[in-house]
């Protein structure tokens, strides 16, 4: 297994990244000092995590040259369109403290569930075109894009997206947009690539992670990886954070790799970008 991917414009992506969605909460730029430290140089934030700045600062401090790192950003629904997507951006550089991005992503497809999207949605990547031609980024992409959104993309963009990050894990394999983005020559990232609590301990994964010696966690990591896709797992301890990127000392047999992919649907954030969000109790 190689320790990179490479994106459609030729740009290297570390293959395990470190999610950062409520990751500083309560730690500010410590968490971000301990996934450095466990060896972490691939992190995915966002300006609608309000921490960018803690990535920067503890980045700063640990004194790691910016060309080892990759940085990723998005811009959030309500700052699409043709003014504000520049200015996001702008914000997003400054907060971490960087001339560039590697990689800059539209949040979510809609900026309004109840309004017109697809104007927003070409002014905002025609903007991202723009920023990644003045070298201010290495590459663009989105998140939480299916595949009717891309097709609505594609009608009006010049450069194809290079990633679309989405929540991908077992019991929630979005095999229709997986298949849609690979056939497209787009990364696959995968937020939430743990699934949850109950994902976890889930019967086939628990039997299946004595079987190859590893917890759950790695072998859903694992699983991802074998499936083409980047994940960008988060963890609290620095043990975790280590564990979480020892996942190339094995591999998942065929069979059970299909086994895995044919689980029961299992721990959905209940986010959608089509639909208001669905809270679990």
């Amino acid at each position: 297994m190689c320790n990179s991917f490479r994106l459609n414009n030729g740009t290297e992506i570390p293959c395990i990244g470190f999610g950062t969605y409520k990751a500083t909460d309560g730690t500010g730029p410590e968490i971000i000092k301990e996934a450095l430290k466990a060896g972490y140089r691939h992190f995915d934030t966002a300006a609608f995590y309000e921490n960018e700045a803690e990535i920067g600062e503890a980045a700063a401090d640990f004194k790691i040259p910016r060309e080892d790192l990759f940085l990723t950003s998005k811009v959030w629904k309500a700052d699409m369109g043709a003014e504000k997507t520049g200015k996001s951006f702008e914000a997003s550089l400054k907060r971490l403290g960087t001339e560039y991005l590697d990689l800059f992503l539209i949040h979510w497809p809609r900026p309004d569930l109840k309004k017109d999207w697809q104007g927003p949605l070409a002014e905002t990547w025609k903007v991202m075109e723009e920023l990644y031609r003045a070298g201010k980024v290495r590459a663009i992409g989105v998140s939480n894009f299916m595949p009717h959104h891309l097709e609505a993309l594609f009608g009006s963009a010049d450069i194809c997206p290079s990633v679309n990050q989405i929540e991908f894990h077992p019991g929630h394999t979005q095999e229709t947009t997986v298949a849609y983005c690979q056939e497209k020559g787009i990364l696959v990232q995968a937020w939430s690539p743990l699934g949850r609590k109950r994902v976890l301990e889930h019967p086939l994964l628990k039997e299946l992670s004595g079987k190859y010696g590893v917890s759950p966690a790695q072998l859903c990591i694992r699983y991802a990886l074998q499936r083409g896709v980047l994940p960008l797992p988060k963890a609290s301890s620095y043990e975790r954070m280590k564990q979480n990127l020892d996942v190339f000392g094995f591999e998942i047999s065929s069979e059970d790799m299909y086994r895995i992919s044919s689980m029961p649907p299992a721990g959905w954030s209940g986010e959608h970008p089509d639909f208001e969000r669905i809270y679990f109790t």
